[in-house]
């Protein structure tokens, strides 16, 4: 499969690579590092090792939870083990939202318990929950044409999975649609292709104005089985709990760590993923995996005596699964107080799995795109260099919008969605040398772009 995609991403891009010269940029000292730091990576067990180890330590690592700060202070005490240059706590104001206890039952036409989870910043249902009959709809389209019949019912938005981007609309503002038709709460098919009885939560809104109403996702399996029933002219009723509370906001951080730059120090090439997760699961695709890729590509540069001209800093972003908090704060940082920003050479993220990796997608200068695909041809030996135009990332976001070239990590994520923010997004499902090849392939672009003579131009 990986070389099938290969194939057809080289044919997009032939008239485009044709046109960079090799080692047009690249030394044989460069070359020679990079190749160093991609054997290192795809030969080592520590980075594995300590994904793992998180994983099954700390658990879920949800902003205001405990597991995520014990998962910070054990990152920051493994950092400073490795020798970087500098590690520091960035303090983060995050959101604060605690599931709490919660249950959906069908009650007609028959019994059964519905796996749920209630979706990030749901209020609760009035003590001793919410029974009513169900209106299930496809589409917002769909809900204006039943529009009357909704006052007082349950919403069910049953919307097959196309694209991330399309259906979770449902899940953003899904409870907004239905509470204006009065609707007494609300509940999407999971946003994924694929389930095992597996319920997907998530990031979702209220509107000013419009009141709120519980909000919360069942399995595909179960809402294909109440779409049969509803077809079938069944009179359906679902009983729905949910305990759920925001409570004040709360001091989490983001975690930093760097090394100085040998010729060009206020130069800075910044890489990560984010720490924080949701609250089910262990979060190793979403987005422990990245984070700790990140962090190995620069401590592999570290241990194999590798300084490059430019600063390389890894960031582990705080709180951006319901909230972006952490995204904002550095930004805001880099902006007014270190003042830093036209100083951020490149901006580099993985948060979409750490499956077996393909590339990058870069979203910045043509001269800049020529430069990384020039990068991207020392990675041969593991197929993961090329270079598409387009791509970034939420927590380089901020950066990427005042004018820092950006790139995103580009696995083959046919099976991303499958495991995205639920339980099953587990330590199990990942692949070690997918993994340490997402570590090097970091590590190579990276480093490459801090050491070359030439600044990556904006």
């Amino acid at each position: 499969m990986k070389h099938l995609l290969l194939s057809t991403i080289l044919c997009l891009l032939s008239l485009t690579v044709t046109q960079v010269k090799a080692q047009d940029v690249l030394t044989p000292t460069n070359t020679e590092n990079i190749n160093d730091l991609v054997e290192a990576a795809v030969s080592s067990d520590l980075a594995w090792n300590r994904l793992s180890y998180m994983a099954d330590t700390f658990g879920p690592r949800f902003s205001g939870s405990q597991n995520l700060e014990d998962a910070l202070d054990w990152i920051i005490q493994e950092m400073e083990k490795d020798g970087f240059d500098k590690v520091w706590a960035q303090p983060v104001m995050v959101p604060h939202w605690v599931r709490g206890k919660e249950k959906a039952t069908l009650v007609s036409p028959r019994e059964q318990d519905l796996p749920m989870l209630g979706l990030g910043g749901s209020v609760a249902t009035p003590e001793g929950g919410i029974t009513a009959e169900v209106v299930v709809v496809k589409s917002f389209e769909e809900l204006e044409k039943v529009k009357d019949e909704v006052k007082g019912k349950i919403v069910l938005f049953n919307s097959e999975f196309t694209s991330y981007g399309r259906t979770v609309q449902y899940r953003m503002n899904g409870a907004i649609e239905a509470a204006k038709l009065g609707a007494v709460a609300s509940i999407i098919r999971s946003v994924g292709p694929y389930s095992m009885q597996t319920p997907h939560t998530g990031t979702m809104n209220y509107e000013d104005g419009v009141k709120k109403i519980p909000h919360a996702a069942i399995t595909v399996e179960d809402a294909m089985m109440i779409q049969r029933m509803y077809d079938r002219g069944d009179a359906i009723r679902i009983h729905l709990e949910m305990n759920a509370r925001t409570l004040p906001d709360f001091e989490s951080r983001n975690i930093i760590a760097e090394i100085k730059g040998t010729e060009h120090p206020e130069e800075i090439i910044v890489l990560g993923g984010h720490i924080d997760s949701w609250d089910v699961g262990q979060g190793v695709m979403d987005d422990g995996g990245g984070s700790i890729a990140a962090w190995e590509a620069v401590r592999l540069m570290i241990k194999n005596g590798i300084r490059p001209k430019r600063t390389v800093r890894v960031v582990l972003w705080a709180n951006e699964e319901n909230g972006l908090r952490g995204a904002t704060e550095y930004h805001r940082w880099v902006k007014e107080d270190e003042k830093s920003l036209d100083d951020h050479v490149l901006a580099m993220e993985s948060d979409a799995g750490v499956f077996d990796p393909i590339g990058f997608g870069f979203t910045g200068s043509e001269r800049g795109f020529e430069i990384l695909t020039e990068i991207g041809q020392t990675l041969r030996s593991i197929e993961s260099g090329v270079v598409t135009k387009g791509g970034g990332g939420a927590d380089i976001g901020p950066l990427m919008n005042d004018g820092v070239p950006g790139m995103g990590l580009v696995v083959n994520g046919e099976k991303y969605f499958w495991y995205h923010h639920t339980a099953a997004d587990t330590m199990d499902k990942l692949d070690k040398d997918d993994f340490n090849e997402c570590v090097a392939t970091m590590a190579a672009f990276a480093y490459a772009v801090a050491d070359i003579d030439e600044r990556l131009p904006r």
